[in-house]
């Protein structure tokens, strides 16, 4: 259960770095592809607001991250449990909020890992 939850955490640190480079470097260029659903004249408009978006999930990753470098298991679970929830919680909000989609690409995979962590 071990291995799978830092694969699963894995899993969420690559999307939410993802999400940091899409929304704060290619907001303007790649975002309109990705987020079809928002009208190609907004992206410039809205730059700055993704780009502090971006730095939000910048900071998720890192936490995330941050939990590998943790010696101590219990303390690598505490951290770890703290910014899935932030994840979770961001996920949830985006879900009901923005798009249903979000619950898939950003909250199951945090709840799973959650989960697993629960298990070890």
């Amino acid at each position: 259960m071990y291995l799978i939850s830092r694969i699963l955490i894995a899993i969420v640190i690559v999307e939410h770095f993802y999400f940091l480079w899409l929304e704060m470097f290619v907001w303007t260029t790649r975002g309109p592809k990705v987020f079809t659903h928002i009208p190609a004249a907004l992206f410039k408009e809205t730059k700055t607001m993704a780009a502090n978006q971006g730095l939000y999930n910048g900071f998720l990753a890192a936490g995330l991250l941050w939990s590998f470098f943790i010696a101590d298991v219990g303390w690598q679970r505490n951290v770890s449990t703290f910014f899935l929830a932030c994840v979770i919680v961001a996920g949830l909000y985006g879900a009901y909020s923005v798009s249903k989609r979000i619950f898939f690409i950003q909250a199951l995979p945090a709840i799973l890992a959650m989960l697993m962590l629960f298990f070890i």
